[in-house]
């Protein structure tokens, strides 16, 4: 299998005018055809109700982190590390959410496993990775920072839930897709943070995330 980076070039170029800023200080609105995009991509709550992503931020500002999938060991840390924040972002009222790639069941199967304090959605047909043009790619997956963040990870406490990671959902995309996080909101076209993982375990700078939306 060869790598799948340029999956995303599509995405790439639909969301070529959000301001791409470190700390999120400028704000910009998306291109009209990633807004119109991102409102047929349709995540799902631990209930089952589908909505469009875009209605996520579209009244509020939030904080969308977009896991690789729901066993990722990598996400699971990145997801304590948000949560950690929710009371700074809670007293700027601004809403925590995270999205993984697969089912209702693994969402709530990651939710009661994490007890994590955000909202949980799941993209079953991975649509929103696909408008923001996020990587995905077995050269992005499998790095040597990677391995070496992996063991720290255990070390720390963490484990990946292989169950979950070789479900259909997650093994028909081979597990290969890489996530991020956004800053956005109000308005469904305003995203003013993005950040794409380059590889497996890129997180970005938590003072970034927070200087974008609760400054």
């Amino acid at each position: 299998m060869t790598d799948s980076t340029d999956e995303g070039e599509v995405g790439e170029k639909m969301v070529a005018r959000v301001a791409v800023v470190v700390g999120g200080i400028e704000s910009s609105t998306v291109s009209d055809d990633t807004t119109n995009l991102l409102d047929r991509a349709q995540v799902f709550d631990l209930n089952g109700n589908g909505i469009p992503i875009s209605d996520l931020w579209k009244d509020r500002k939030a904080v969308v982190a977009f896991a690789r999938h729901f066993g990722c060991v990598f996400c699971r840390k990145r997801a304590d590390l948000l949560a950690s924040q929710k009371d700074r972002m809670d007293a700027s009222g601004v809403a925590l959410v995270l999205i993984g790639p697969g089912s209702i069941d693994q969402a709530k199967a990651f939710s009661e496993q994490t007890n994590f304090k955000g909202e949980v959605y799941a993209d079953p047909s991975h649509s929103s990775y696909e408008v923001l043009g996020f990587v995905s790619g077995v050269l992005s997956t499998f790095t040597p920072q990677a391995g070496l963040k992996i063991i720290q990870l255990y070390m720390e406490g963490y484990r990946q839930d292989w169950g979950l990671s070789f479900q259909r959902d997650t093994v028909t995309r081979g597990g290969w897709q890489q996530g991020g996080i956004i800053v956005a909101g109000p308005g469904k076209s305003n995203i003013s943070y993005i950040h794409k993982d380059k590889e497996a375990g890129d997180d970005p700078d938590m003072e970034d995330i927070l200087t974008a939306c609760c400054s």
